[in-house]
């Protein structure tokens, strides 16, 4: 169903060469060169020019291939739909953060799919901007984030809330204050998430509003891994800001100590967002519960 000038146009996207293009789709390099054409000719633009002898896309084209990845996404995903269909089942793909990933929801999949016969999930992990552009493509069904939702595309529904905390070894010489006041944080190694992810732009910003740069702060490590940093704070490498849904297991285990920061307002929402045209909110509502009751044992356990 997917024209195969569509192919061909991704292709040399992707290698920036008509050659390569063309070895990759198994086509000769003028069948590839006539199809760029053909769809020059068609939608009245020009796709790619040659800049210094390199292949590089023009606005016009940038645009044209947002499309046509998103037609060659949707095409999956009919694909996938029709085969789960006759196979009975719903297999459905779920955008996580790294966050997310240390946190409840992962485990709350697991159990709802061990629940739900004909269920299957796939999970993928990633910034939320790339899975705002995942869903936009339709790579993923639906996704879990961190923040206020605002894109004007999806819709959500408000999960949980959850605040960022210091985190630190028990034998940490703050770890016996009830709260920390920003500059006592100041004398601390941070070992901090990447600057890309929400938990670090979070924290940056609540530095911002009480006038404080994050340069203002002893950075030593930034690291992208969640259970890393932890794993790095119980041995006393330094502390960290990190959210504390994250770090539920290893504070009832007593492995780390959590502290409020004074004047820091480091409060956000967990949401699932979806396309309006999502068609398993009945699903989400009941992974909602699921998420809830995980909690709950969670918090009976005490583990």
């Amino acid at each position: 169903m997917i024209d195969a000038k569509i192919y061909s146009l991704l292709k040399v996207y992707e290698t920036g060469n008509y050659t390569r293009a063309a070895k990759s789709l198994s086509l000769t390099q003028p069948a590839v060169s006539q199809h760029i054409h053909a769809l020059e000719a068609e939608l009245g633009v020009r796709l790619f020019e040659r800049i210094n002898n390199e292949l590089h896309v023009t606005n016009e084209g940038r645009v044209v291939v947002d499309y046509a990845q998103r037609m060659l996404s949707l095409y999956k995903k009919m694909l996938r739909d029709l085969d789960s269909e006759r196979r009975n089942v719903t297999a459905l793909t779920v955008g996580i953060t790294h966050t997310a990933e240390s946190n409840a929801i992962a485990e709350t999949l697991a159990r709802y799919v061990s629940s739900h016969e004909g269920v299957n999930i796939k999970m993928r992990t990633d910034t939320v901007e790339n899975l705002y552009h995942m869903l936009s493509n339709y790579e993923i069904d639906f996704a879990v984030v961190e923040g206020k939702v605002n894109h004007p595309a999806f819709r959500y529904l408000l999960l949980d809330t959850d605040s960022l905390v210091l985190v630190v070894s028990p034998s940490h010489r703050l770890a016996g204050h009830s709260m920390v006041k920003i500059n006592e944080l100041k004398k601390e190694k941070l070992i901090l998430r990447l600057p890309d992810s929400s938990t670090s732009k979070l924290f940056v910003s609540s530095l911002q509003r009480k006038n404080l740069s994050i340069d203002d702060f002893q950075v030593v490590l930034e690291v992208d891994n969640i259970a890393t940093i932890k794993d790095l704070i119980r041995r006393d490498f330094g502390v960290s800001v990190l959210p504390k849904s994250a770090c539920m297991d290893e504070l009832r285990k007593k492995k780390i100590v959590a502290l409020p920061i004074e004047d820091l307002n480091m409060v956000r929402e967990i949401s699932f967002i979806y396309s309006p045209d999502f068609a398993h909110l009945d699903l989400l509502r009941d992974i909602m519960h699921d998420y809830n009751e995980t909690q709950n044992d969670r918090a009976r356990s005490g583990s």
